[in-house]
């Protein structure tokens, strides 16, 4: 009899986490295990705001699937489309060839895209804070604006480079404006012939309060902090248009600037509408035990699915955080394992241990299970839970060392040129563009016919 066919798409927090605990759960040999992800790491986004400003080393937070996984066979590629009645994906490798995959079970983790909202030039003007790439080309492009800034004559030029627009006021936004305003305030120091009231960070939101899942107070007191240190915030607003060297808001205001940094929010990945199955505001539905209603042997869970959130009673769906995911990948695994054992699955159910967000120069603000915290305690909590959530002792070891490196010696502003003249838009990052209609899905099974005598899915 043939070995059942597991086969993860997605390396993040779900995807991984589920790999991780099926290695552990089942017997070698109970089943094959083969996991498609584009990168060969598992990044550990919360701290990429970090990355950015030059922190933290990319390796500190992206942990190699290799050293994660022992006995899961990685496919380097992206799944471009899902054919459930054939239980095969169609999967773009890495070197652009495409194979197709067939499955028994299957654990959809695909991740979330940036939110663009249709907004005139915000795909083409815009860079997101959702990769490993994107987080390098910000840093490079902001210290280059600096030495642009500086190696020009004219003022308007000038003041239009040394402005910087973050829209988004989630906890990845806030992030990146504070740190890298911190970097930019610390750079200007090292440049005598710039003015430092040139330089100018705004933080844009369409809600009308900072992080409003904080609630109130410590919503009201990251927004004192930033306006504090400098970031012209505006709520109630959004981008009416972006262009080059523009950004206009929708109450009329014009920015003049070189850099947008998009971070409003996240949508499901396009390959969840590729399986043609019922959506939740673009997100796969999905049962309280992560399995797909009318789907035999799929899963879905992470950012890509709506899960329902047991701990609310059910009427909500999780929101699209690392801890869930994470746990989410545990409660696949175990379903898994105990499907092909032929033992009932079980609910996921989670209570959120709360919100972390760290505003560096020793400012922070977290909620850890419903306790309000402000200032070096709620920043100490913040590193401690990030610490506790990477996935090796290595990646602990390089950013703790980074942040002691970082508090004791200050930022440095090295411009590397790896990211110059390259492309850098959210589609050339976030490869929104690839997936494909049901009848290229179709014509690609077709071609690649499941062996003979594979497993069936029990359940």
């Amino acid at each position: 009899m043939a070995v059942p066919r597991i086969l993860v798409v997605g390396g993040g927090f779900a995807g991984m986490e589920t790999a991780r605990k099926l290695e552990r759960t089942l017997r070698p040999g109970e089943a094959s295990l083969r996991l498609v992800a584009p990168y060969d790491h598992q990044l550990y986004l919360p701290l990429l705001p970090h990355v950015a400003a030059g922190i933290l080393t990319p390796q500190s937070v992206a942990v190699p699937l290799r050293r994660l996984l022992r006995r899961t066979v990685i496919v380097p590629g992206a799944a471009v489309g899902v054919d459930p009645a054939a239980k095969a994906v169609v999967i773009r490798k890495i070197n652009g060839d495409t194979i197709v995959e067939h499955y028994d079970y299957l654990v959809l983790t695909p991740g979330s895209v940036t939110r663009q909202f249709d907004i005139p030039g915000v795909d083409r003007h815009a860079v997101g804070m959702k990769t490993l790439a994107e987080a390098a080309w910000v840093r490079d492009h902001v210290i280059s604006q600096l030495d642009l800034a500086a190696a020009c004559d004219d003022r308007a030029e000038r003041e239009m480079r040394l402005q910087f627009v973050v829209v988004g006021g989630g906890y990845a936004g806030t992030e990146t404006a504070a740190y890298l305003h911190d970097l930019t305030a610390a750079a200007v120091r090292r440049y005598p012939g710039l003015d430092p009231t040139l330089i100018k960070w705004h933080l844009v939101d369409i809600a009308p309060k900072l992080m409003p899942e904080l609630g109130d107070r410590l919503g009201a007191k990251a927004l004192r902090l930033l306006r504090g240190r400098g970031v012209e915030i505006s709520l109630g607003v959004s981008v009416a248009e972006a262009t080059r060297y523009t950004v206009t808001l929708t109450d009329g205001r014009e920015l003049p600037c070189h850099t947008l940094i998009w971070t409003a929010g996240v949508a499901a990945s396009p390959l969840v509408a590729t399986l043609e199955a019922r959506t939740d505001h673009g997100r796969l539905v999905v049962r309280p035990d992560l399995t797909v209603p009318g789907l035999d042997g799929v899963l879905g869970l992470g950012d890509a699915a709506a899960v329902p959130d047991l701990a609310k009673g059910g009427d909500a769906v999780c929101p699209p955080t690392a801890q869930h995911a994470m746990r989410q990948g545990w409660t696949a695994a175990k379903n898994i394992t105990a499907a092909l054992r032929g033992e009932p699955l079980s609910a996921y159910h989670h209570r959120d241990l709360g919100l972390v967000v760290d505003l560096g120069s020793a400012q922070a603000v977290s909620r850890p299970l419903g306790v309000d915290l402000t200032g070096l305690p709620a920043q100490i909590v913040a590193r401690g839970y990030h610490l506790a959530a990477l996935r090796t002792v290595p990646a602990r070891v390089r950013t703790l060392t980074n942040w002691a490196l970082n508090t004791l010696a200050g930022y440095d502003f090295i411009r590397t040129g790896l990211q110059s003249g390259r492309p850098a838009t959210l589609k050339d990052f976030e490869k929104t563009d690839v997936y494909l209609s049901p009848d290229a899905i179709a014509a690609h099974v077709e071609e690649h016919p499941a062996a003979v005598g594979g497993a069936r899915a029990k359940g």
